[in-house]
């Protein structure tokens, strides 16, 4: 008979970094009304503003409120954004500094960069 360890606490910790990182994805809103994509986390907000034009999203500035900067929350927005772009068929044409640096950090997805 063999006998099952548990898992121990690094992989538990990997297993629930992935699946909070899969669901911050998902749970990034378009709000087409305000033309910005939004993430909502622990009551505070992280979005990016943007215009679509032509096939492409110009994002314009990406804003975290206080408490969530320094907590990746600003870049959970982005994978969403992300997300949301090759759902849809769109290039990105980053404008602020933190989406082209974002960007630039992640070349994984120049693909989809105009």
């Amino acid at each position: 008979m063999s006998t099952r360890r548990p898992p121990t606490k690094a992989t538990l910790q990997t297993l629930k970094s992935c699946d909070e990182s899969s669901a911050m994805a998902t749970a990034v809103q378009n709000n087409t009304k305000s033309e910005r994509f939004e993430l909502s986390e622990n009551g505070a907000l992280a979005y990016a503003a943007y215009q679509r034009r032509d096939g492409k999203l110009f994002i314009n500035y990406v804003e975290a409120a206080p408490e969530l900067r320094g907590t990746g929350a600003a870049g959970r927005l982005m994978d969403g954004i992300v997300a949301h772009l090759r759902a849809e068929g769109l290039k990105a044409v980053p404008i602020c500094g933190y989406a082209v640096s974002w960007f630039r950090r992640h070349p994984e997805h120049n693909d989809i960069v105009a």
